[in-house]
């Protein structure tokens, strides 16, 4: 093969990824814009990380409803839930979710949304399992109660803030 061919084979695969990752950061901005706002109850775990900075690492109080550590239910059944699913969510007057089932396909109803999960050694993964935040803000995110998601009908979601108990913002946003 010639040196020139590599070349355009190169260049077309620089385009490819390019066009890859740009694609993905207009997905996201997009869902940033329009995406459903919902706020999930953290059950927040270790607030630093030696070789990563300051962060917090994040649990979801639905988490052991959507997984609870085992595939088996209160009365030992065999749960039917796959790894990697949704779940449907219910908001309630401030808008924080509450898990109500696993979706199984079915029409969902009034007031209802999905958010996808992913089962990863033996966790629930909403999204992401950390917050990280600038050296020397851990204070600001320590009252953190809630995370704040906007989430697309098909219940892909992104954690864009951390809130307080009354829902307020914490730490600065969007560059602020």
């Amino acid at each position: 093969m010639s040196s020139a061919v590599q070349r355009v084979i190169i260049a077309l695969g620089l385009v490819l990824v390019l066009a890859a990752a740009n694609l993905t950061v207009r997905e996201r901005e997009a869902l940033i814009a329009e995406g459903a706002p919902l706020y999930l109850e953290l059950a927040p775990v270790d607030p630093r990380s030696l070789m990563q900075g300051d962060y917090m690492r994040l649990r979801f109080a639905i988490d052991p409803l959507i997984w609870p550590g085992n595939r088996f239910g209160a009365m030992g059944q065999v749960l039917d839930r796959p790894p990697d699913g949704s779940a449907v969510i219910r908001r309630d007057a401030r808008g924080v979710g509450v898990f109500d089932r696993i979706h199984k396909g079915e029409a969902l109803g009034p007031g209802e949304s999905l958010i996808q999960y992913r089962l990863r050694k033996h966790e629930v993964r909403i999204v992401t399992n950390a917050w990280f935040f600038q050296e020397g803000t851990a204070e600001q995110f320590a009252r953190a109660r809630y995370g704040e998601f906007r989430v697309a009908p098909n219940g892909q979601a992104l954690l864009v803030a951390l809130r307080d108990q009354d829902l307020q913002v914490l730490g600065k946003q969007n560059g602020q």
